[in-house]
């Protein structure tokens, strides 16, 4: 029984403040460009400016409010990435404003859809799944799949105009928003991982007060 005891502790694991040999005390950061969450969300503040350019009335506080709300999770993630050198406690924070910018601008476009009468989309909708098909990456492929779609609902089996050139732009409207809709989804999604991610990190290696003992102690030591 007592072997079995020394045998445990033998593998434990180590704690946060114990010295990493190679440990830099100021790790490398600020790589946001190559986070998809950052790549997706600067697509879907693209998305916003034109969409509210083109179906948000300019004097409505709204859309104001759109594009601060996509504009905040671009730069939140940007500035998280860079905070991470020195603080994984506001690089969290900041993720987490991210997160919570976009799922502002979720709502408006929710609320968009329902207050004109438009459809949101449900996972399974052919349209949504065409888009999916696309891994739509810059605001051209997007406009370009919005034109597609929308020149696929206005003719018939003929090739004929079925609706009035009203009627048209609120299908578009209605595509893009359940386009930018799609994209929010994956957005969230990447950060929802990325924050549990950033967790588990801050619980393991602590942050930078204890990188800091690490690498003093390390240096003391020899390490």
């Amino acid at each position: 029984m007592i072997r079995v005891r020394m045998n445990t502790w033998h593998r434990r694991t180590p704690t946060s403040t114990e010295p990493v040999a190679g440990e830099a005390l100021i790790p490398k950061h600020g790589g946001y460009r190559k986070l998809r969450s950052f790549q997706v969300a600067q697509l879907v503040y693209d998305v916003t400016v034109r969409f509210c350019d083109r179906y948000i009335d300019g004097r409505s506080r709204t859309r104001d409010q759109m594009v601060q709300a996509a504009r905040s999770g671009v730069q939140n993630i940007a500035e998280g990435s860079f905070a991470s050198g020195t603080s994984k406690k506001t690089e969290l924070k900041l993720t987490n404003v991210a997160r919570a910018s976009l799922e502002e601008l979720r709502l408006d476009y929710q609320d968009f859809l329902r207050q004109r009468g438009l459809e949101e989309w449900k996972p399974e909708h052919p349209a949504l799944a065409r888009f999916k098909a696309k891994r739509v990456v810059t605001m051209g492929e997007f406009a370009s799949w919005v034109a597609e779609e929308s020149a696929r609902t206005d003719t018939d089996e003929h090739g004929q105009t079925r609706t009035n050139r009203a009627n048209r732009q609120w299908r578009s409207a209605g595509l893009a928003a359940n386009g930018a809709l799609s994209l929010l989804n994956v957005c969230c999604h990447l950060l929802d991982r990325q924050l549990g991610a950033q967790a588990s990190a801050f619980e393991r290696d602590g942050g930078f007060t204890e990188r800091f003992y690490r690498v003093r102690s390390g240096k003391r030591s020899g390490h």
